[in-house]
């Protein structure tokens, strides 16, 4: 079969031959059908991933970890569970029989391997994690890329009542405003005027934060939320952090915490297997009620070399299809 192969950390994956997988007793056979390429798959093939070793635990070995298939008897499925050497992203692959989930009927592959990851990763946290309430205000820091224009379509369905962005792409901004945002911050102004523009978007306060940056950025907003006179806030701000595209550290003061209302969550925080299933039956619901828009561009599996290079596709899903 055809495979996108990697044999060291740090190489470009290459499209060639590899032995067919055979599956093991507790195991079942997968016709690979899409596969999203995202930032994790490059992290875990450069060894960057504090899981690298586990997922890629030999060589040579196929990339990727999930996707969509088809089982032996022809239902799509959902999977994940992949062993070393064979992965996701190849004609064909194994998975556990218990690393299976059906896909609705009437949902494509394409859409069902690029939307529904993309669209949990923000509404575990607002619905789980920072308990959204109606009404409420919410500020998406880094809200021009693939999971951050999700991310404010999902706080506008889950009724927020102001939905606040961030990014540094003016096109792509203007599109989170036409995907509902009620207000953007470009984050490559100075930095007094950054803070400035952080406090007057943020109208009566923010009360949940989804930050897929750290870094800088959430520097000077967390600086912008900490009040400069003692007094009562009486108001929680809950800072959800799920990424780290501007980074991985931050200087974070004490007095941040101690007067401004602010609480730090982990993107994972109060999740259950409960949550994990009604959060993927809804993402469903909202896939066939076409209440979810995403850039998607299908890619061959013989085009992985020149793909993996790529640095063009900001704000938009690349789904990998054998």
């Amino acid at each position: 079969m055809k495979a996108a192969v990697l044999y060291k950390f740090g190489d470009i994956p290459k499209y060639e031959d590899f032995p067919d997988p055979v599956p093991n007793q507790d195991e079942v056979l997968i016709q690979v059908k899409a596969v999203a390429l995202e930032n994790i798959d490059k992290m875990m093939t450069e060894g960057k991933h504090f899981a690298s070793n586990q997922f890629l635990s030999e060589f040579p070995a196929i990339i990727g970890f999930d996707g969509i298939g088809q089982l032996p008897d022809g239902r799509l499925v959902g999977f994940g569970g992949t062993k070393a050497p064979y992965g996701a992203m190849a004609e064909k692959t194994v998975v556990p029989n218990m690393y299976t989930v059906p896909v609705p009927d009437g949902i494509d592959a394409v859409i069902a391997a690029a939307l529904p990851s993309s669209a949990l990763t923000s509404l575990f946290p607002l619905k789980w994690g920072a308990n959204l309430q109606n009404g409420e205000t919410v500020l998406i820091n880094g809200a021009t890329g693939v999971s951050g224009k999700l991310a404010v379509q999902i706080a506008k369905l889950l009724g927020a009542g102001r939905v606040v962005g961030t990014g540094r792409n003016p096109e792509s901004l203007k599109q989170i405003m036409e995907l509902g945002a009620d207000a953007i911050i470009d984050l490559t102004q100075p930095e007094e005027q950054l803070a400035d523009a952080f406090k007057k978007a943020a109208g009566n306060g923010y009360d949940i934060i989804l930050d897929f940056l750290w870094g800088y950025p959430t520097e000077v907003l967390i600086k912008a939320l900490t009040p400069k006179e003692l007094g009562f806030t009486g108001k929680r701000v809950r800072l959800v952090q799920i990424g780290e595209k501007a980074g991985s550290a931050i200087a974070l003061s004490a007095d941040a915490l101690r007067t401004s209302g602010l609480e730090i969550l982990g993107g994972s925080a109060r999740l259950t297997p409960d949550a994990i299933t009604e959060g993927t039956n809804q993402v469903w619901e909202w896939v066939k009620a076409n209440k979810l828009k995403m850039d998607i561009e299908k890619v061959p599996l013989k085009d992985i070399e020149s793909v993996w290079q790529r640095s063009d596709f900001q704000g938009k899903r690349i789904v990998v299809i054998p």
